[in-house]
């Protein structure tokens, strides 16, 4: 019986073996390499310009003697931006300028390349002049704001926003009234600036958040338009009280939109009426306005006041519920929600026996 004993190859045949493995693992290596630089880079890009909207507006004091470093760190603590490291490069590479000491108002979350625009532009000068604009204001209130500085006047202020001179991007075409197109927040102007400037800067700060939170997106997504997805925002603002409760109530005006209900809500009685937020008795509710949702099917026509940010947040974005009703049951002003008639009507003696409806 023969027996083949199995012989290895020829050295050469394995030195050309492994001579072809090498492209295969310097292949290897090289999309590993670029796997790894293009994490590397899109991490980069997300510090320099975090995905999302920028969040609240910040006020931060740059100390005299304050290096890069040091502003990076600040800007890090407060929330403005996400590294204070890679804003140290990027300063280096952008060729940033001297930052003066005094103080700044930068929004969180703001792309590098905003708050080296905001840093360079200099500090507010000790003759600049700030106001603020709360939420859930009219115009008319507005302007009782404006007119309250130096200088100013409500009803030179009232004439311009009516004028049509000065106009939202989501304002409809023929409708001149800036009623909630106006951004709630502190404002920072010049002592040269007049109504009209004051005016621009405030409507510019609205078309821009509403930009930031796609308002035209979230309004197609509801079959409605961004002028309508305002007057919500305005609705949800003067109706909710709590914070946590103003999603909610955005939804319960979508689901009785979309099942043809009167919407019914008090605070638009109230505008028609033109008082302030108090209770509203049955007789309120015969009032004879386009703005009476007791009276007329869907939207009133506008907003009925300014809404801020979290309303606008609200109304964009609202979270997943079958409500329809909603009745305030608790003195810290956080509402009941459900979508059960019955359950409405008990929700509605618990109000009235906590005194919290009229």
């Amino acid at each position: 019986m023969s027996v083949e004993v199995r012989q290895d190859p020829p050295e050469y045949f394995q030195y050309e073996e492994h001579g072809r493995r090498w492209p295969f693992v310097l292949l290897a290596l090289a999309v590993t390499f670029l796997v790894l630089a293009g994490s590397a880079v899109l991490w980069v890009q997300r510090q320099v310009n975090p995905p999302g909207a920028p969040g609240e507006r910040v006020r931060l004091t740059v100390e005299s003697g304050m290096s890069t470093s040091d502003i990076g760190s600040l800007l890090e603590r407060e929330g403005i931006i996400t590294s204070a490291n890679v804003f140290k490069y990027y300063a280096r590479l952008t060729g940033v300028g001297s930052i003066e000491a005094g103080d700044y108002t930068v929004e969180k979350k703001s792309d590098m390349g905003e708050v080296v625009k905001v840093l360079e532009g200099g500090a507010a000068k000790a003759e600049d002049e700030k106001f603020t604009v709360p939420e859930g204001l009219t115009l008319a209130e507005v302007a009782k704001v404006i007119g309250g500085m130096p200088g100013r006047s409500a009803e030179k202020f009232l004439e311009v926003a009516n004028s049509g001179t000065i106009r939202s991007q989501y304002q409809p075409a023929g409708n001149n009234s800036l009623e909630g197109m106006i951004l709630p927040e502190t404002y920072f102007v010049t002592k040269g600036d007049d109504e009209t400037k004051i005016l621009r800067k405030m409507i510019d700060s609205f078309d821009k958040l509403a930009t930031q939170l796609d308002l035209p997106g979230a309004a197609a997504k509801f079959g409605i338009t961004p002028y309508q997805a305002v007057i919500i925002a305005s609705l949800v603002e003067r109706e909710a009280r709590v914070d946590e409760d103003r999603g909610k109530v955005a939804r319960v005006i979508y689901n009785r939109l979309a099942q043809k209900m009167q919407l019914q809500i008090d605070a638009t009685v109230l505008y028609a009426l033109g008082r302030p937020q108090e209770s509203v008795s049955f007789k309120d509710r015969e009032v004879n306005s386009p703005y009476n949702t007791y009276q007329i099917p869907g939207l009133p026509p506008g907003p009925i006041a300014s809404p801020g940010r979290k309303s606008l947040e609200a109304t964009t974005s609202p979270p997943a519920g079958n409500w329809t009703f909603y009745v305030l049951t608790d003195p810290s002003g956080k509402h009941s929600f459900t979508n059960d008639y019955r359950e409405f009507q008990n929700l509605v003696n618990q109000c009235i026996a906590k005194g919290l409806c009229g």
